[in-house]
């Protein structure tokens, strides 16, 4: 039956949104442009869809993204733009690899001990760039594997700076701010251990020091998180004059932590005390700075290479709700249904506030100035459309679940997925397993619960078979699910049951299928002298 059902959808349009093998032929040509472009992908953490000032209503508050806004305004605004995970390590490669966690591997989090990462039979956008006359740098959060072979400088960038893993993941000298907040480094052990005891809270990070790596070498360990945002941004603006020097086209991922706790704002932000972001506070701040960091790479961009560069900002996944006021906001993407029964909605989770982000394209003269699409597009869909633009085909010896959106974002055209599946993200259910699907306006849910909100309450798992079905053309809050004795429900529920049959069974029957390793042990911590507490570095002066 499963064999049947795949075969008779294949025949149709999951051939060109399910399986990935060629990139399409553009309407002027897109693929045969003398100068290549230049791509700067901009993926910043933890934010909500409702940060983004161009997504607000009207009145509804004060910007805090005047620089994003300004690109929405010369860009284009995807309102409709998924990641492809509700969590940091299988966000980031599927938007790497164009594939969903369960043919990569990635389906959860790397730890700060992990002997492996993105798997090594998996390639990457970079790579397959690289190997095409780009120059590749990232900068930012990696979170794929940071042991051996699996840190970015092998795994297709020429240069890279930045963090291994989340800003949580080790101790600095100078907290940022966090809910509940954590020590410094370890300062002996029982000042660690009163201070620990005081804040009720004993998962901190201790013991290793947060590094900061440049290329394959630790280059400071504790981090100054405070002084972050301007070594990034001097770093972007020399990337991007390295390359034109070069001649070379370039691939610059930014990977920015600024929304994840704990939060370090600059300096001189006012920070008053508030219970939810809009009001201020430490969060816009935060935002705020992510924002001119923002602008200050596309200021460098558009002064060198303004005609022939796309900028792609998103998100990896929603906000972290269970940390209250130093989260961001999903906007009207509330997912009531679950609050309503105690619980969170956002990260983590597959309800619209876990995937929905915030995105803008910008690419003077190409993208069509402050236009705005409700194609329904994902993170997955970087990787086709980038070599489609390119002028690169992907291997061909696996399978993909992106497509190429290069029709919606330089025409106008509203041809995004049919589907979309969403993975469980570390709330229910198994790691990476697709039991919540998009299905154009409709959204069926087969598993609930197990996410923590702002409070603590986490509303209790749930299996649901049939599925709960949300219209959200109706209902973008997901409040009232459809009743399943209605002829729109038996429609949608036939449609949704036959498109994931069909993937589950693609998966089952793909021969390139990773398994990432998840294996810890100590001696794969970032560690820049074990000789000193923290693994501190101790430079002179």
């Amino acid at each position: 039956m499963a064999g049947s059902v795949f075969l008779l959808l294949l025949s149709g349009t999951l051939l060109c949104g399910l399986l990935f093998h060629t990139l399409s032929q553009n309407e002027d040509g897109d693929r045969t442009r003398t100068r290549r472009p230049n791509f700067i992908i901009i993926l910043a953490d933890d934010i909500g869809w409702g940060d983004l000032g161009a997504n607000q209503q009207a009145g509804q508050r004060s910007s805090q993204t005047p620089h994003l806004d300004l690109m929405a305004q010369q860009g284009m605004r995807l309102t409709d733009f998924h990641s492809p995970a509700s969590t940091c390590s299988p966000s980031r490669a599927a938007l790497l690899t164009g594939r969903h966690g369960l043919r990569n591997g990635v389906t959860h989090n790397f730890a700060v001990g992990s002997m492996g990462g993105l798997p090594l039979s998996e390639t990457t956008l970079a790579e397959i760039l690289h190997q095409d006359g780009y120059y590749t740098a990232m900068i930012g959060k990696w979170h794929l594997g940071h042991n051996g072979p699996y840190s970015p400088t092998n795994r297709g960038f020429d240069y890279y700076l930045g963090i291994p893993y989340s800003n949580d993941m080790g101790c600095t000298d100078l907290p940022g701010y966090d809910l509940p907040s954590c020590p410094p480094c370890d300062p002996g052990p029982q000042i660690l251990h009163n201070r620990l005891k005081r804040s009720g809270y004993s998962s901190c990070y201790t013991k290793v020091a947060l590094p900061l790596f440049e290329n394959g070498t630790i280059v400071e360990q504790p981090l100054d998180l405070w002084r972050l945002t301007q070594r990034y941004t001097s770093t972007a603006l020399n990337v991007i004059h390295t390359a034109r020097e070069r001649g070379q086209p370039f691939l610059l991922y930014v990977a920015l932590a600024h929304m994840h706790v704990p939060l370090f704002p600059p300096s001189h932000a006012p920070l008053p005390p508030a219970p939810h972001p809009s009001e201020g506070g430490v969060y816009t701040a935060s935002l705020r700075e992510m924002d001119g960091l923002v602008g200050a790479i596309k200021n460098a961009s558009d002064a060198l290479d303004k005609e022939n560069t796309l900028i792609w900002f998103t998100g990896d996944n929603g906000p972290w709700e269970q940390k209250c006021q130093y989260a961001g906001s999903v906007g009207p993407f509330q997912g009531k249904w679950q609050t309503s029964r105690g619980g969170g909605s956002a990260k983590r989770t597959t309800w619209e506030g876990g995937h929905r982000v915030p995105t803008v394209c910008y690419w003077p003269g190409r993208v069509p100035a402050n236009s705005t699409s409700s194609a329904l597009l994902s993170g997955l869909d970087i990787f086709p459309t980038l070599l489609s633009l390119a002028g690169v085909n992907p291997p061909s010896d696996r399978r993909y679940d992106g497509i190429d959106a290069t029709d919606v974002l330089l025409h106008g055209k509203e041809t995004g997925n049919e589907f979309l599946f969403h993975p469980n993200s570390g709330a229910a259910g198994k790691y990476g397993d697709l039991q919540t699907v998009r299905l154009e306006r409709h959204k069926a849910f087969y598993i609930t619960g197990a996410a923590e909100a702002c409070g603590g309450s986490t509303g209790r798992q749930e299996l649901h078979d049939p599925p709960l079905i949300f219209d959200l053309s109706e209902d973008e809050g997901e409040e009232t699910a459809l009743d399943p004795t209605t002829e729109e429900y038996r429609e949608v529920d036939e449609r949704v049951r036959k498109w994931r049959e069909a993937l589950l069974y693609d998966i089952a029957t793909d021969q390139s299928v990773s398994t990432a390793d998840y294996a810890t042990d100590q001696s794969a911590t970032p560690c820049c002298d074990p000789r000193h507490t923290a693994c501190r570095c101790h430079t002179p002066g």
